[in-house]
């Protein structure tokens, strides 16, 4: 081969560093109508460097050591995956052969990445899998070893692209296995493939080698987490994805949004898992990292440039994202306390609260431990600001009211926020679904309350959020919203009244209400029943008749509206016996529907088993107590 300092090698090393140059400077000002133009250009030098080297390699005839010459060696290799031998057999990665084993493999590289980046898939595809042949002639070495895990990352990617992602997850574990292996038995700072067409003074430093290696390793994890997560192994995608953004830091590779808005979403994962140590981790990691991307420019610094309009859009939606994840961690934490401390009523378990106050030291003592443990982000610089944020909330379960309040205050701190960027107008889905959360968090606080006044007055501040919503919607557009609160609001006052009952029967028995109590009741009541019709009128059709089938989606919530219309109207309170009467006619009608559709529906009542029985027992009951009435009704009469 030609000498490294002939004036042929340094045409070649030229004609790369135009090449690289073009494809990534000079394309990104590329033209919409040629987008191509300068990685066409980069194509056509590749092809030049390669068609040198094979000149160069006829010229010299040379054998490796062992008296094999280069063509000889066998080019299949188990498609993703290594030989067995691969590190033991094969040419040394700094004999001649295998020198140029790793040249030729390097510029079939760089033409596979470049038919990929301009879609030429299949072309790609065949580029890369020459590299793959080359270097299975050679033992993987200090030499070639980059050039081993860049191809296996480009093949995962392409076959990924194209859902073949079993397929793409051999190429990747391969790359995985490599690294591992050659740091375990080696371990120098390799050479990067950039060197090979490189001028001996250009050649990189150790440090630059190993950031290089290093983030060629870090993009591995990166797509293997995404394989993973497309197999459903959720657990194993998420260690991945963790992994990766803790080396991106180490590495200083990474965008501050970015990587803020991923370890957000990594950290929605750790919540649906009661990971709530490792999700606030991760929130505490995104609030800190956005805190990178500077300052949220002013509204007339974005009216005057259109940059700076797309910084202010881009820092105020993601930050405003990455408010939600919180929100849902504060939400997620109340309401997984709720789980574990409420009786079979729905009500504070006293003795199980007690009993998790007194588990409460050990269960520190473990948090301790896991955070030794686990993998924690930041740097020197980011550690401090990460843990200051984390202590503003709790991750154990809160077990009483102060420690309840305080998560939610945290997760209302995170919803106005969030509605900052998120307005009613431009954002009405976003906007409702963060007032849902906010109303779910009073609720989800409402049970730590042992005042049933104030419990009371928590859902009144439900109410008043979420009504005023619910009646300026357009059913037309906004139908599925619309229902969710209607059923949310009936739902609400029903939890209201069953509150205000609660009240009443402490302070008297049921014939000595006074008239305000009774009309605050009633008044309850009929706006439970009212939102719970509007929910079930919204699914009839335009002439106002109910469904014969309802499908999946709505079969429990309209099962369980009937149920409660039912229920709401035998509870309301009247002296008149006509008023009376009416009431319990509908309730039964209601009664009677739940019972019904059942039977004609069989495959429903395992939806709707404790609203069934207790229905078919109403229907049962109601009858004789409604004769009863009649019967006074016509004596009195």
């Amino acid at each position: 081969m030609a000498s490294i300092n002939s004036a042929e090698w340094r045409s070649i090393c030229d004609k790369f560093t135009n090449a690289q140059h073009l494809t990534e400077t000079e394309s990104r000002n590329d033209p919409e109508n040629d987008p191509f133009r300068s990685k066409y250009k980069a194509r056509e030098l590749l092809r030049e460097i390669y068609y040198s080297l094979k000149s160069f390699e006829a010229g010299d005839g040379e054998e490796d050591s062992s008296g094999e010459s280069f063509e000889q060696r066998p080019t299949d290799e188990p498609v993703g995956g290594l030989t067995e031998d691969a590190f033991s057999r094969g040419f040394s990665g700094d004999s001649p052969a295998g020198m140029r084993a790793a040249k030729l493999g390097a510029v079939e590289y760089y033409l596979g990445v470049n038919h990929v980046d301009t879609e030429e898939l299949s072309a790609g595809q065949e580029h890369l899998t020459n590299c793959m042949k080359m270097l299975g002639r050679c033992r993987v070495s200090s030499e070639n070893v980059s050039l081993f895990i860049h191809v296996r990352n480009q093949l995962g990617i392409l076959w990924a692209g194209r859902d073949e992602t079993e397929t793409a997850q051999g190429f990747l574990e391969s790359a995985e296995s490599i690294y591992q292996r050659y740091m375990k038995e080696d371990g120098r700072p390799p050479t990067d493939m950039t060197e090979y067409f490189s001028a001996e003074e250009n050649l990189l430093t150790h440090q630059e080698r190993t950031k290089r290696f290093e983030l060629a390793y870090t993009h591995t994890m990166y797509y293997l987490a995404q394989v993973y997560k497309n197999l459903g192994e959720n657990e194993r995608a998420a260690t991945y994805c963790h992994s990766t953004l803790q080396r991106q830091l180490q590495l200083n590779q990474f965008s501050p949004m970015e990587w803020a808005l991923n370890a957000a979403t990594l950290s929605q994962y750790y919540i649906t898992k009661g990971r709530y140590m490792e999700g606030r981790h991760c929130l505490a990691a995104a609030t800190v990292i956005s805190g990178l991307a500077g300052e949220v420019p002013s509204e007339a610094a974005a009216q005057e440039s259109e940059a700076e309009s797309e910084r202010r859009e881009q820092l105020r939606q993601k930050r405003a994202e990455i408010a939600r994840c919180w929100i849902k961690y504060c939400l997620n934490l109340l309401q997984d306390a709720k789980k574990l401390l409420e009786d079979n009523i729905g009500e504070l378990d006293t003795d199980r609260q007690d009993e998790l106050k007194r588990a409460r030291r050990q269960e520190e003592e473990e948090e301790e431990k896991g955070r030794k443990s686990a993998l924690l982000f930041g740097s020197e610089d980011t550690f401090d600001s990460i843990a200051s944020v984390e202590e503003k909330v709790m991750c154990l379960f809160p077990l009483d009211f102060t420690e309840a309040r305080a998560v939610f205050l945290v997760g209302q701190n995170y919803v106005t926020q969030a509605k900052e960027y998120f307005q009613m107008d431009g954002y009405v889905t976003d906007h409702i679904e963060i007032l849902q959360d906010h109303s779910t968090l009073f609720r989800a606080l409402a049970f730590f309350e042992e005042d049933l006044e104030r419990r009371c007055k928590m859902h009144k501040r439900r109410v008043d959020m979420l009504e005023p919503i619910c009646n300026d919607l357009n059913s037309r557009y906004y139908l599925l919203i619309r229902r969710q609160l209607m059923f949310e609001l009936a739902e609400t006052y029903n939890e209201m009244m069953d509150l205000k009952l609660t009240l009443a029967n402490r302070q008297a028995d049921d014939h000595s209400l006074d008239n305000h109590t009774i009309k605050k009741f009633n008044h309850l009541c009929s706006a439970s029943a009212k939102y719970f019709q509007m929910f079930l009128d919204s699914l009839c059709s335009p002439e106002g008749k109910p469904p014969e089938h309802l499908e999946e989606e709505v079969l429990r919530p309209a099962l369980v509206a009937r149920f409660r219309v039912a229920r709401l109207h035998s509870k309301l309170i009247s002296s008149s016996p006509p008023v009376q009467l009416e009431n319990l006619n509908r309730a039964l009608e209601n009664y009677k529907y739940v019972v019904q559709y059942c039977e004609t529906h069989p495959e429903a009542a395992a939806a709707v088993e404790t609203e069934l029985e207790l229905s078919t027992e109403m229907v049962g009951l109601l009858p004789l107590k409604i004769n009863r009435l009649k019967s006074r009704m016509a004596a009195n009469n």
